[in-house]
């Protein structure tokens, strides 16, 4: 840092499962290569000694040893209202970290877990978090509270947090230079496996589908998003579903792969082409509720300059972004087919010339935008 090229990145895959994968990149003179080698992974712990033998291996290492690490920084999923920015993490901090894995009991001890590892690991570097709901934290109280008795959210402190903040974060700055402009009225659509739309006015976020939790908003790859609430009562007191079964149901068996037996977006494409009804229906469902946030996002911004394309599905599905696009006339949104079809890498604008609304495909980079955060706070 500050330069924006990686010297190394990689992937520890299916820790504590068989047949664990380390996927180890490095690039030379601007030309990757990539080495995938399958190790015995049981723990996180493993994992990242593995990764540093091969950071530091004589062939295909990119350090000498862990002291040329300055600063590790660790995603974590769910701040809580104890965190807004990213923080230097220290004891007191780290204890504090606790209190927010009852918000995100999947995600969080994980992370602890990793800071943990890394501080072993990289024992003389600093450690950072920065947080996927710190970006929200812009957001009036009309926006994050919920309807319901008012000590439920100053006791336990239920409201709507938002999620994918990192990816928010960096697409909309990287429109707003793009753009060459910062007062831009923005929705960012982050679609891959998990799905959200966030409202970004001014560089700030002031909406976001997701809520409390990751399961509401926009259909995903294995969760509902929004569903009225009397069905789980319904599950429950009718059919007799116990609660984590819901919780299976509406986090793991529905979105895409409930309604097609696929969270795969090019498995589902793939039954469309061979007629599967079903599948179509999906694809559609899909579409339409993110034109309903679109709509309903662009009357509080109070207008729209652009929406942005964002993450696996968002970047490489142009089937999705006409569906999304189609009859937006009204609100200036003129998707042009054939740049829409044509693949290219970076941000491109794939509008009609003339569209008063801009629409843009930018790749996220999550990595990119967590070494930005750390590199600015250490300055």
């Amino acid at each position: 840092m500050p330069s924006l090229v990686p010297v190394c990145s990689g992937l520890v895959d299916r820790i504590g499962l068989e047949n664990p994968v380390i996927t180890h990149k490095i690039y030379i003179n601007g030309e990757e290569k990539v080495y995938k080698t399958a190790f015995d992974i049981p723990d996180h712990e493993a994992g990242l000694r593995k990764v540093n033998e091969l950071l530091t291996d004589t062939q295909i290492g990119v350090i000498k040893d862990t002291n040329e690490i300055n600063v590790v920084g660790h995603r974590v999923v769910h701040g809580g209202e104890l965190f807004t920015t990213t923080t230097v993490i220290t004891p007191e901090v780290k204890e504090q970290l606790k209190l927010t894995f009852q918000l995100a009991p999947l995600h969080n001890p994980a992370a602890y877990c990793g800071i943990e590892v890394a501080e072993k690991i990289f024992a003389g570097a600093k450690q950072v978090a920065v947080f996927d709901t710190a970006f929200h934290q812009t957001m009036p109280p009309e926006a994050y509270r919920f309807a319901i008795p008012n000590s439920y959210y100053t006791d336990h402190h239920i409201r709507a947090y938002g999620f994918h903040g990192t990816s928010h974060k960096y697409v909309s700055h990287q429109a707003e230079v793009y753009l060459n402009r910062s007062d831009l009225k923005i929705i960012s659509i982050h679609l891959g496996n998990g799905c959200s739309i966030t409202a970004v006015k001014d560089g700030k976020s002031i909406d976001t589908s997701m809520g409390f939790g990751p399961l509401s908003g926009l259909i995903m790859g294995s969760r509902s998003g929004d569903i009225d609430p009397t069905i789980i009562f319904y599950l429950v007191n009718q059919l007799g579903y116990n609660i984590e079964q819901v919780s299976n149901l509406l986090n793991k068996g529905s979105g895409m792969i409930g309604l097609t037996g696929f969270s795969d977006m090019r498995d589902i494409r793939k039954l469309i082409a061979e007629g599967d009804k079903n599948a179509k229906l999906a694809y559609d469902m899909y579409a339409y509720r993110i034109k309903k946030y679109i709509g309903a996002y662009t009357a509080i911004l109070d207008g729209l300059d652009a929406i942005v394309f964002t993450a696996g599905v968002g970047e490489n599905d142009p089937i999705i972004r006409e569906l999304v696009c189609r009859d937006m006339d009204y609100l200036g949104i003129n998707l042009d087919t054939n740049i829409n079809n044509t693949r290219s890498d970076g941000i491109r604008d794939i509008g009609k010339a003339g569209s008063k609304v801009k629409i843009l495909v930018i790749p996220t980079n999550e990595e990119l935008e967590i070494a930005d955060q750390c590199y600015a706070l250490l300055q």
